[in-house]
């Protein structure tokens, strides 16, 4: 299964985790080249999403306890702190800020979780 992103050739895939370690319908924390990344697995939909942990509001590592759903059919997650939203899909602040987040690509494959740097 992989997210539907473009995938440029250049990307390269590191191991996350096993799918387990990430709760149905929610988000965790995995660090990967020295980056926090979230991670998140919408079980709901079958669908996996990734960008950075930092919430450039207030330059909190938190997004991976953000609150995920979708705004018109667009994947986001809500900062759990301040509840600015984000899409997971292009790193858009759905608030109309100025800030964004950067997004990642995901596959799964036998049982483990790859996030595309």
């Amino acid at each position: 299964m992989t997210t539907e992103f473009e995938t440029p050739e250049t990307v390269s895939w590191h191991v996350a985790a096993p799918v387990s370690a990430f709760p149905a319908d929610g988000g965790a924390c995995v660090k990967i080249d020295g980056r926090q990344i979230a991670v998140f697995n919408f079980s709901h939909t079958g669908e996996w999403y990734a960008c950075q942990n930092m919430c450039p509001h207030k330059m909190q590592m938190i997004l991976s306890r953000g609150l995920i759903g979708d705004q018109q059919g667009e994947p986001k997650v809500a900062c759990p702190y301040h509840k600015k939203t984000f899409s997971l899909c292009t790193g858009e602040n759905l608030n109309g800020d100025s800030y964004r987040i950067e997004t990642y690509p995901v596959r799964v494959d036998a049982g483990m979780v790859y996030v595309g740097l």
